[in-house]
């Protein structure tokens, strides 16, 4: 080979690693965001089931407060009544 076509040959090779390079890093750039957007749409399946679970949790403890509501209710007729009784025997 001559100088010539040694240098042009050297200068190929060159730009033939600048672009795999290139491609490389285009390649993994590429995985992280496909990566990335995995990850995000597992952590908004996450949060969608803890806000499901969230509101049923609410809903549980609605009709707990509803029940001691009601039975609070009840339980103030009955003191109402035993005091009422209590001041007829007084009399």
């Amino acid at each position: 080979m001559t100088g010539k076509n040694q240098s042009n040959f050297k200068s190929w090779r060159f730009d033939r690693r600048i672009n795999l390079s290139v491609i490389v890093q285009l390649a993994f750039l590429a995985c992280l965001i496909v990566g990335s957007y995995v990850n995000l749409q597992r952590q908004l399946d996450l949060l969608q089931r803890d806000v499901t679970m969230l509101l049923q949790c609410q809903k549980d403890f609605q009709q707990k407060l509803e029940l001691l509501s009601a039975e609070s209710i009840s339980y103030e007729y009955r003191l109402q009544a035993v005091e009422k009784q209590l001041a007829q025997a007084k009399e």
